[in-house]
């Protein structure tokens, strides 16, 4: 009877892991048990950070925009609300660019969520 030894399969398997421990430090990248435990801790904390990135993101327009805002005489939560009530459609990001690169624009718009308030 012939023996079987799952040659190629195991052979791509170790490929798999050893090529997503590319770049790693040390034994690490080129160490089957170790590529395996720094893989599955990369992967855990990829995933974690994809969804930390999001709020981290939020938060730096929400500074952006209040920064904006009481440069124009107002504070965040007056202008969110102002805009609420202004019926303005733009989101956090865009807001946040134009009061970057266009303050002028988003001095109007801090004027409008003015006037929705009075």
């Amino acid at each position: 009877m012939v023996r079987v030894t799952n040659a190629v399969a195991a052979l791509r398997k170790r490929k798999r892991l050893l090529k997503l421990a590319k770049g790693f430090v040390g034994d690490r990248k080129n160490h089957l048990r170790l590529s395996s435990d720094a893989v599955m801790q990369a992967m855990a904390f990829n995933y974690r950070h994809r969804k930390e990135r999001k709020r981290d993101f939020r938060r730096l327009w929400t500074t952006r925009i209040g920064v904006g805002a009481k440069a124009n005489g107002i504070s965040y939560s007056k202008f969110i609300n102002g805009l609420k009530r202004a019926q303005c459609g733009i989101n956090r990001k865009m807001l946040s660019e134009m009061a970057i690169s266009d303050p002028t624009s988003f001095a109007a718009i801090a004027g409008s969520a003015k006037q929705a308030l009075a």
